[in-house]
């Protein structure tokens, strides 16, 4: 133990100061002196002693976080005999202590729970000695209420600990192979032979509870009831069959209950005891109730045949009627947020052919639409409760058309209600927000657009009755506002409200219009959204006349909103332009045809872009609009002919043209430099320049004289900042804002510029004049992000064959010269970057790993572009290949490994470029000395267990490579041939040969995967495993026999029949029809060994045998 740490006294100060001192630099000593304690050799010991005589609770907790952590370590991990003793000792504690302090008696359970699921298939004398937990528990169940609960939490948290995979993360460090599968396995085991009881266990102590006259002014029996209910919802809440569900996807999850678990769901008392507890206990336990009530309304609908689904649905049903004729619980906002959550599951898990032959159907719709009105109108109360509800009535309105049952469904009744309770409601929310100065919702633009999804298919049930209201209300707010807009004497306050409440209609117009995609429309509802368009547009006429004066940020957003679904429903090729939409355009606004609707949409983005340029969300929303309508549109994607002719019609419009000759500053005030913003602010430059380039396409042809008439603003710009940089004296901000949003611009040309012909001409404008003004900037302003990820961003795409338009005349050296300039620029950029020094943390990706990474993509789209024979440089004595390779060994080195794993984009752009490099530079990655090959083989180690499917495919990409290159080397090197091998080859086997371990640990990686786990990639996985075998024989051959010996006797001789027929008919190869033969073969093996597995517990010893 360190010096300063001698005694018990000493040990508990520490605690003191750790927990309870307010001075940062006393407990960062503390914390400090106590790592070191932990670390120490008599940590146990001491442990021990602080539990026995320590005098405070911060001493025994210490005491028990440092036992947590021993138990958890994998390197030099505490004997059996040890952990059986501190699991004794645990129990013990407890039980003679039990009015410990809460977070006392917490860590220690968490100790005993992490022992447990460690020790899970640990054996003493054929027993498994830590699986006894119901015995373990039943001594404090048949005790003192304090006894039982803390009892009860021991299971509640063990239950918790093994369903969490984070509870098994401390695997990782040793074993970066397979924690997952290891979890899996003893979650697998601890769901067949003990929940199930655990889960029984905990209904009859609930229904014990619920029997007797609760003493609900007794706190222990309080804590007693909370446990309880805590232990059945952990129970509930188990991840049967190890999906890991996302927590954020679960209004639509299904509890997979397993068959076994089938009598207790069949006993309509279990669903019963829940309902019961609800209204007999306290509103602040109820959440837990129906908690537990949602997960038993989830549960999967295979378990049940249809006359038992009928039976438990009418069962459920009548529980939720119950507490819907109850209601007062309801009103605490947590029972109320379950109680929707209960509500939305009855339709996500059942039909609505199901629900309609319930007995008391008709009531309960009726009692849950007054419920989801009455909630609507107190908009303010519980607002992230709503999506629920909106959710279960989307269920049903969308499953209106499919229902065969003759039992009426009256939603035509009760879902207009449901629409007009949410129209109206929002609306009169507007005033109040405004006079009490409340939070708007439609500043949360991603829950408005969630509810109005929902909306789009509540409204279009009974669609008339939707359209009737909103052009009732939509007339009468209008009005409203344009009277107030021509009365001197109006108050800003009535201009806002009515501003609002058509914010609203807008936004929920666009959403019905929206909706037409989810029904089959009729005439009469094309008409009908005819008229609620016609009140948009002219709308739209209003405030765009006031714009001079004044706009409202809010409104425009949602007529953007409108403007994205109106274009997705009616603007294309596939809409009918006798559509009865179209007729009423034509009457009331003289819109006759697509044409005519089309110069609507430009001549709204011109005006935004006019008078909204500083506004950024209006800005980028705007040029999305005019990104998408550039495409084509919608279902056109596949039938190209058809969505160029609708271009074609964009760009003859004369308001296109006036875009295509003027996009300047002049015209479009967010092209400016405007010295107010930011750099960052620049980026729907890229989007705007990526439309125009697509428009301009249209009808650019060969026309050069067109191209450079386009091109002028930038060449001005691009010459602007030449003059800049030829003094030595000039405005550094300036001459940033000028680049940053010239290589934006282009960025967005190059992108859009697709064709050969069409980009040669930007390639000979761009280079060789400018591209040195590019290097410039990269030399002047590497350190700054901002200005480097744009510039560095262009010449990726500049780079980047997208399409072949990459495609040189035989006579051209424009590709080695285009691949010298990216050479230039990595190696400028990289050599630079790498003298920043130490970056903290928390600015490492932004300030030098997103740079690299774009470099990293850049030199591979160069690798691969198919347009520079690489062979030339050598030949020539070029060294800007070496120069860019060597660039990306020293970058690749600054990083740790785990970085490149933990940032997603850097994974990528790193392992697609080691693949490229791999497939057709292998002879360079032989050349690299031996401690560079072993970072590239460890990073190819760990992605190929990364949770990335692409990372992974990459990693067994490469591997295949280096695999296959080294077999072939060793081949060579046995033959007698008269050209020996070449240094670099030479060099690369010896290293391979001194190094076993890397390959041999990537063979069991590999297999382990393939057996063990979930491969969603198995035949790229099959194509490194064969070379892998083939040059490690002697060591597949000891791990097949491992693997086939920890299986139980009866199942050894079909794992070993697995193996056999996986090699059956393979050549010592890697001939392509060899390897074919072995990915069949390992897709047999896969689903034999599987089936082989079934039911065995033996499988994590298994996986041991592989680490």
């Amino acid at each position: 133990m360190a010096d300063h740490v001698q005694s018990l006294a000493q040990l508990e100060n520490l605690c003191k100061q750790l927990y309870e001192t307010t001075d940062t630099a006393t407990r960062l000593q503390a914390e400090k002196a106590l790592v070191e304690f932990t670390n120490s050799p008599d940590c146990l010991s001491k442990c021990q002693l602080l539990l026995e005589r320590g005098s405070s609770s911060y001493s025994q907790l210490l005491a028990a976080t440092c036992l947590t952590k021993l138990v958890s370590r994998t390197n030099n991990p505490l004997p059996l005999e040890q952990r059986i003793d501190i699991r004794n000792y645990v129990l013990n504690y407890l039980a003679t202590r039990p009015k410990l302090a809460t977070f006392v008696t917490q860590a220690l359970i968490q100790l005993y729970a992490r022992i447990t699921k460690l020790g899970w298939f640990d054996c003493q004398k054929d027993e498994y000695v830590f699986r006894n937990v119901i015995t373990d528990v039943t001594r404090f169940l048949q005790d003192s209420v304090e006894h039982c609960i803390i009892g009860v939490t021991i299971l509640s948290q063990l239950t918790n600990e093994i369903n969490q995979v984070s509870a098994t993360a401390f695997l990782s460090e040793a074993d970066t192979t397979h924690p997952l599968t290891k979890h899996r396995k003893i979650a697998s085991s601890f769901r067949d032979s003990s929940l199930f009881d655990i889960f029984t266990l905990s209904c009859n102590l609930l229904k014990q509870a619920s029997g007797k006259n609760l003493n609900l002014n007794d706190e222990s029996q309080h804590g007693l009831l909370m446990q309880l209910l805590k232990l059945t919802h952990n129970c509930l809440n188990f991840d049967f069959i190890g999906t890991s569900t996302d927590e954020s996807s679960d209004d639509l999850c299904t509890v997979q209950i397993p068959t076994s678990w089938r009598s207790a769901f069949l006993d309509s008392s279990t669903l019963q005891l829940f309902f019961d507890l609800y209204h007999s206990i306290p509103p602040s336990f109820s959440p837990l109730v129906l908690s537990c009530l949602v997960q038993i309304a989830s549960v999967r609908r295979s378990l049940f045949n249809n006359a038992e689904r009928a039976k438990f649905l009418s069962h459920l049903v009548d529980g939720v009627k119950r507490i819907l004729e109850n209601p007062q619980s309801l009103s605490d906002p947590n029972n109320y947020h379950e109680f929707c959550r209960l509500l939305a599951r009855l339709k996500s898990n059942y039909q609505l052919g199901e629900l309609v032959k319930v007995e008391n159907y008709p009531e309960v719709i009726r009692l849950i639409a007054n419920f989801t009105v009455t909630s609507l109108q107190h908009w303010e109360f519980a607002p992230n409760s709503v999506h629920y509800l909106l959710s279960l009535w989307q269920r049903l309105a969308a499953s209106v058309p499919y229902v065969k049952a003759t039992e009426p469904h009256m939603l035509e009744t009760y879902t207009p209600e449901v629409t007009k309770a949410y129209i109206t409601s929002r609306l009169e929310s507007v005033h109040i927000i405004l006079r009490d100065g409340l939070e708007d919702p439609l500043d949360d633009t991603g829950l408005v657009q969630q509810q109005l999804d929902q909306l789009s298919t509540i409204g279009r049930c009974e669609y008339e009755k939707t359209c009737a209201l909103l052009v009732q209300l939509f007339d009468q707010s209008a009005q409203s506002y344009q009277e107030l807009l021509q009365s001197a004497t109006a108050s800003p306050m009535d201009v806002a409200v009515q501003e609002g409440r058509l914010t609203w209609l807008v936004y929920i117009i666009g959403a019905v219009i929206g909706g037409r995609v989810s029904f089959a429309s009729t005439d009469e509802q094309d008409a009908m959204d005819g008229e609620l368009v016609c009140r948009v547009l002219q709308l739209m006429n209003l405030t765009d006349s006031r714009l001079a004066q004044a706009g409202n940020e809010k409104l425009e957003l949602a007529m953007l909103s409108f403007f994205e679904q109106f274009r997705k429903i009616y603007i294309g090729d596939q809409v009918q332009k006798s559509s009865k939409l179209y007729r009423r355009l034509s009457e009331v606004l003289g819109l006759n045809d697509e044409t005519m609707v089309l110069s609507v949409f430009i001549g709204k983005i011109i005006t935004n872009l006019k008078y909204w340029g500083r506004c950024e969300p209006i800005t980028s929303k705007t040029l999305q609009l005019l990104n998408d309508l550039s495409i084509g549109y919608p279902f056109q994607k596949s039938r190209g002919c058809a969505g160029r002719f609708s271009v074609r019609k964009l760009v003859k419009l004369s308001a296109v043209q006036f875009m295509l000759n003027n996009h300047t500053s002049e015209h479009f005030s967010f092209l400016g430099i405007n010295n107010q913003s930011n750099l960052t602010d620049m980026r729907c430059r890229t989007t705007f320049y990526t439309a125009l380039g697509r428009l301009l396409m249209v009808d650019l042809g060969e026309d050069e004289d067109q191209y450079e008439q386009f091109m002028l603003p930038l060449t001005a710009a691009f010459e602007t900042v030449a003059q800049m940089f030829s003094t030595n004296t000039f405005n550094e901000q300036e001459a940033k804002r000028t680049l940053v949003g010239l290589v934006r611009d282009l960025r967005g040309i190059a992108f859009a510029f697709n064709a050969k012909t069409s980009f040669m001409m930007l390639f000979e404008w761009i280079y060789p004049s400018y591209m040195p003004i590019l290097q410039r900037a990269i030399e002047l302003w590497y350190h700054d992000p901002a200005c480097t990820t744009p510039v560095l961003k262009l010449m990726a795409e500049l780079v980047h064959n997208r399409s072949q338009r990459l495609q040189f005349d035989v006579s051209s050296p424009n590709g080695i010269l285009l691949f010298r300039e990216t050479s230039k620029m990595i190696t400028t950029y990289g050599n630079r970057i790498l003298t920043l020094g130490e970056v903290p943390k928390d600015q490492v990706y932004a300030l030098k790993l997103k740079g690299i990474s774009i470099c990293f993509s850049m030199l591979k789209a160069a690798l691969s572009g198919s347009y520079v024979n690489f062979g030339v440089f050598r030949l020539y004595g070029d060294d800007a290949l070496d120069n860019a390779l060597q660039t990306f060994i020293k970058l690749l080195l600054s990083i740790p490994h785990s970085d490149l794993l933990d940032y997603p984009k850097l994974s990528q752009s790193y392992y697609s470029l080691l693949e490229v490099l791999t497939q057709d530079h292998m002879n360079f990655i032989a050349s690299l000395e031996p401690h560079v090959i072993m970072y590239i083989l460890s990073s190819i180690s760990e992605g190929l267990t990364a949770l990335d499917t692409m990372v992974c495919t990459g990693c067994c990409s490469c591997l295949d490579h280096i695999v296959t290159y080294l077999f072939k080397q060793l081949s060579r090197s046995t033959k007698k041939r008269t050209t020996p091998l070449t240094q670099e080859s030479d060099r690369f086997l010896h290293i391979m040969q001194q190094h076993p371990e890397m390959i041999q640990q990537m063979l069991s990686t590999v297999l382990n995967i393939i057996i063990f786990e979930d491969c969603r990639n198995q035949w790229s996985m099959s194509r490194p495993l064969l070379g892998l075998i083939l040059l490690n024989e002697k060591y597949f051959s000891d791990l097949r026999n491992s693997i086939v010996n920890s299986q139980p006797p009866e199942k050894q001789q079909a794992m070993h029949l697995c193996f056999e027929n996986l090699m059956e008919g393979i050549e010592r190869n890697l001939l392509t029809k060899n390897r074919d033969r072995f990915t069949q073969n390992l897709s047999a093996f896969r689903r034999e060994v599987n089936d082989s597995m079934k039911n065995s517990t033996y499988g994590v010893n298994s996986n041991d045998m592989m680490s």
